[in-house]
């Protein structure tokens, strides 16, 4: 792997800071550079969020720019169709197949735009999507979504899967440790 650009980006609250962490704890483990940037709006009122993991032998910036980014993992459908430019030709981004209105919807301004999936599939191709939070309720903890998507993204990485659950053995507190690993592998068994 010369270098890998990833793009986690969703709304405050979905953990996908805690998903940066555990992405940065892998490219060490491999011995690579790694640089994370994290980019927040109103995180604590369900603003977007976005997070940069650069990794590969030497990384110079932490930033992602459009057209930049190898994978774009979206916590939140909007997310994806707002940030959907930075992915790459041939890039690849995994969507959980959540609404998560921000304000303008919820106050009556705006309307929530419709058929997201489709337009994302249309314009990008290399597209998966997955219920996401349903898959982390059945593991134990709606909170597990970041960990559902790491698990679906690490299988398509080549990256060896025990990188990953090492990696997070290091990143995750002890008491949320096995909801987590479950959410992980519910995730690396959808791809």
């Amino acid at each position: 792997m010369n270098k890998l650009n990833i793009m986690l980006v969703g709304v405050g609250g979905q953990g996908t800071l805690l998903a940066s962490r555990v992405l940065g704890t892998v490219a060490v483990k491999m011995g690579y550079d790694v640089k994370v940037s994290e980019v927040h709006g109103m995180s604590q009122r369900g603003g977007s969020v976005v997070t940069f993991v650069k990794m590969g032998e030497k990384i110079y910036s932490p930033l992602v720019e459009k057209g930049e980014a190898d994978i774009i993992l979206a916590f939140e459908e909007l997310e994806a169709l707002r940030w959907m430019e930075y992915l790459k030709d041939g890039g690849r981004m995994v969507v959980n197949e959540q609404k998560i209105n921000p304000m303008p919807v919820v106050i009556g301004k705006a309307k929530y735009p419709e058929n997201i999936l489709e337009k994302l599939k249309e314009k990008l191709g290399n597209i998966s999507s997955i219920d996401a939070l349903k898959i982390a309720r059945e593991s134990g903890n709606i909170k597990a979504v970041n960990m559902v998507l790491i698990g679906l993204m690490a299988a398509s990485t080549g990256i060896v899967r025990d990188t990953w659950l090492d990696a997070m053995k290091e990143v995750i507190p002890q008491k949320l440790l096995e909801v987590n690993l479950k959410a992980f592998e519910a995730g690396y068994a959808e791809y």
